[in-house]
């Protein structure tokens, strides 16, 4: 009985001590940031945009240096300098992540956890009611599908926040974008999400809502930029 007292006792301390994730949440190991995830259709998605940061930098940073393509650069919109703990204190950095180039979107996601392709956008927004016609289609598609991915309100968003429902739960924040010469842009009324399909060398495709409109875009842009990134599971 004593044993049994004290293998009982054993098993109640190890689990206390093990990190536990709640349900419909991930723990990040690299740093322990807690993500709320989200199943929409088969897949699982963060409910939450990217903020892994290993390293920060100037947003004009990796504009035109040598390896502007190719190395990976991590951005947070409104911060230049590269102090990690002063750039994860920002209100930005807190509310809409990181804002990455493609090189180190690539890599960004956590272990069982991926960059989506431009496949598994589709998935998701044909899940949501975008035909398979409108999901090949470039430029901005379908009718409500955005409304369905958008953080409900104005809050984050600029008004009018149009057709946001956030019915799938994926709460799409407007987190803005860096483009090529540096400078950063739209945070409040545009977010765009990288995926992991090239376009040709140069670009790859990604995904944009705005506050003015419902529906999603799907476009081709420059792997220099900077966009969010939002990781599903493998």
């Amino acid at each position: 009985m004593k044993k049994t007292i004290i293998f009982l006792f054993a098993l109640v301390f190890i689990s206390s001590c093990t990190p536990q994730d709640a349900p419909n949440t991930f723990t990040d190991s690299r740093d322990g940031k807690v993500y709320k995830t989200v199943t929409i259709g088969e897949q699982v998605w963060l409910a939450e945009n990217l903020a892994y940061l290993p390293s920060v930098i100037d947003p004009p940073t990796g504009s035109e240096d040598a390896g502007h393509e190719t190395d990976p650069y991590y951005y947070v919109y409104g911060y230049a300098d590269i102090d990690v703990a002063a750039a994860k204190a920002t209100e930005n950095y807190q509310t809409y992540g990181v804002l990455y180039n493609w090189t180190a979107a690539l890599t960004a996601c956590p272990s069982g956890w991926h960059l989506p392709s431009d496949a598994e956008w589709k998935q998701l927004e044909m899940y949501l009611g975008v035909t398979q016609e409108e999901a090949d289609e470039t430029w901005w598609r379908g009718t409500d599908e955005g409304g369905k991915l958008k953080e409900v309100g104005t809050f984050h968003w600029e008004s009018p926040n149009e057709g946001a429902t956030n019915e799938s739960g994926f709460t799409a924040l407007p987190g803005g974008y860096r483009v090529s010469s540096g400078a950063l842009h739209s945070i409040g009324s545009h977010g765009y999400w990288w995926s992991s399909t090239e376009y040709n060398a140069d670009s790859a495709w990604i995904r944009g809502l705005v506050n003015s409109l419902s529906n999603v875009e799907r476009d081709f842009d420059g792997k220099v930029h900077g966009f969010s990134v939002r990781c599903v599971r493998d």
